[in-house]
């Protein structure tokens, strides 16, 4: 091709105008140009890339151990430790010990890289690594001594450590006291005896059947318990207990009596099926050891008792017993319901009946502590919070008892405040026994509260106690008495909507269960109207009375209070109302009045 100057000429360079990407040389021709590869490689297939030759895979190289590629050839090459022979094919072990001055006091022995040396039997190679030293009996390692070694001339001896003996081999050693050397497993004591130990028990317990454990002969006589009345023996341990009328005070020794003021205490004890009949049981025995904690008689602890399952029994009302050892006989023969667990049914009975005069409660008036202790063992099948809320704004003292699967919320909707002492949970019954101590303790301090508060005037309200309105005693007595006779009811209208609102929920309750108070059928007899014509005469000489009070307080101020006015016309019907179903009862039954 011309050259710039237009004359000269030059030959094309075919590699540096096409850059064929040849990977070691590109080599111009006459017409164009090719690849080439450097000395020890070919050129491969695609005319471009190179690959070094393979002499050792290529040919019959007869290398003992390695074959090395070179440019043009091959060389034998021999592993580590090994040298070449004069063959340049065949491989010797290297003799370090041969080639080097190794230095070695007694013996030289090659290793794979280099030499060590060596001492005969009896002997130890010294730090420098060549010189060789005697050893002694013990250092040669098979004398067998479990602690310590010590060599004597010709031979050795065996030694143990301090608080050790040897054995009779001579070599082995053991503990002066077996008892340190050994996990003995003894519960107090071990002595060692000779090679062997026996365990022992601490003063006032004797060694089980194991030989190790120790087990109280008898807690209560062995150890100073301070008890004050009962010591009960419970395995390892004691706990105290007192005397039928006492309970256990706070440091769980001494005993005290409750307070032999008037208390009205209700259980309501649920009998549905999760809980068993051996359970069952156990929950009478609770009830039975809260009763032994009263002083039970008409005008000191009246006790009543429900079981609620799917419905609600009355066991037995506030007025029913007046002794102790009555009241827990029919604790004894109360039966098992087994069915459901209507929880708010229970409530609303015991509100609306088992707390009125009627069943034996003594009235508001009186101040007299009402108490009711609600036992469940799980998830209600109703609403609890209405009539828990009830009970507790209208003065009862609300305990409630949970065991197993009863639910936290519902228990804290029941307990009064503060729940951390109405409020009574374990996971099985084995400790309803401290539950009921507990109970005892604070319906006592219950109790000596109510004391200070007994004689206080009769028209100031109870502290902390929610009043009824003017003619609630009335209404709850006449509701009952509605549930008696429908000539009464037929007589409704005589009465404030107070009344007449108790009336629809007797005729709710009538529908709902098939007849109203199923377990007091006999309340339609003679001498029960005339019950309650003597409640509604007292009712309304007590009205009269505070009627009196509060016109003298006024100075003769005209007019009546219109509460007292109300219930006081109010007692008068209804005593109106009772005479004539007297009269009704006591005439030969008509078809009407049947």
């Amino acid at each position: 091709m011309l050259n710039p100057d237009g004359k000269t000429c030059r030959r094309i360079n075919y590699c540096a105008l096409n850059k064929p990407g040849c990977e070691h040389e590109c080599v111009n021709t006459e017409e164009g140009f090719y690849c080439r590869c450097r000395r020890g490689y070919t050129l491969d297939s695609n005319g471009k890339t190179c690959s070094r030759v393979d002499h050792c895979a290529q040919q019959d190289h007869g290398c003992e151990q390695l074959c090395l590629n070179t440019e043009e050839s091959f060389v034998c090459q021999c592993s580590e430790g090994f040298l070449i022979n004069d063959d340049l094919k065949t491989c010797s072990r290297a003799d370090y010990c041969l080639l080097s001055d190794h230095g070695c006091e007694y013996s030289c022995v090659n290793t794979d890289r280099s030499f060590a040396c060596q001492c005969p039997e009896g002997h130890v190679l010294r730090s420098d690594g060549k010189t060789c030293a005697k050893l002694d009996s013990c250092a040669l390692g098979n004398h067998g001594c479990e602690h310590s070694c010590v060599s004597s001339e010709d031979s050795f001896a065996c030694q143990c450590f301090e608080g050790y003996i040897l054995r009779d081999d001579g070599k082995t050693c053991r503990r002066k006291d077996v008892c340190q050397a050994v996990d003995h497993g003894c519960e107090h004591l071990c002595v060692s005896s000779g090679e062997s130990y026996v365990c022992k028990c601490l003063e006032g317990f004797r060694l089980a059947e194991d030989g190790k454990h120790c087990r109280r002969k008898d807690v209560c006589k062995s150890t100073h318990h301070g008890c004050e009345h009962i010591c009960v023996n419970n395995g390892d341990f004691y706990t105290c207990r007192c005397s039928e009328g006492f309970v256990l005070a706070e440091d769980g020794k001494r005993c005290k009596r409750c307070t032999e003021g008037p208390i009205d205490l209700v259980f309501v004890i649920d009998g549905s099926k999760s809980l068993g009949e051996d359970n069952f049981e156990i929950v009478k025995h609770f009830v039975a050891g809260i009763i032994d904690s009263l002083s039970v008689s008409p005008k000191a602890a009246r006790v009543g008792l429900l079981q609620y399952s799917t419905q609600v029994r009355t066991e037995f009302t506030l007025r029913d017993f007046s002794s102790a050892k009555d009241m827990k006989k029919a604790v004894v023969h109360m039966k098992y319901m087994g069915k459901g667990s209507m929880t708010g049914l229970a409530l609303k009975h015991m509100f609306e009946r088992s707390f009125t005069q009627v069943e034996g409660a003594r009235p508001l008036s009186t101040r007299v502590p009402r108490v009711a202790i609600v036992f469940t063992d799980g998830r209600a099948q109703d609403d609890v919070s209405e009539w828990a809320s009830k009970a507790k704004a209208n003065g009862i003292t609300m305990y409630a008892v949970g065991v197993g699967k009863a639910i936290e919320e519902e228990l804290q909707e029941i307990a009064s405040e503060p729940t951390d002492k109405h409020l009574f949970y374990t996971e099985d019954f084995s400790t309803m026994g401290e539950i009921s101590e507990k109970l005892k303790q604070g319906i006592c301090e219950a109790l000596e509260d109510s004391d200070g508060r007994q004689d206080s005037p009769a028209g100031e309200p109870p502290k902390q106690v929610h009043q009824p309105t003017e003619s609630e005693p009335i209404t709850i007595n006449i509701r009952d008495l509605l549930s008696c006779s429908n000539f009464a009811v037929q007589h409704r209208y005589l009465f404030e909507d107070n009344l007449s609102r108790s009336t629809q929920k007797l005729s709710h309750s009538t529908k709902s269960s098939g007849s109203p108070l199923e377990e007091s059928q006999d309340q339609c007899k003679c001498e029960n109207l005339i019950m309650f014509q003597n409640l509604a005469n007292e009712e309304v000489r007590k009205l009269t009375q505070r009627f009196t009070r509060r016109n003298d307080s006024k100075n003769g101020s005209p007019g009546k209070p219109p509460t007292i006015q109300m219930k006081t016309r109010n007692a008068f019907m209804c005593l109106y109302i009772i005479k004539r179903i007297s009269k009704k009862a006591v005439a030969p039954q008509s078809s009407h009045h049947s």
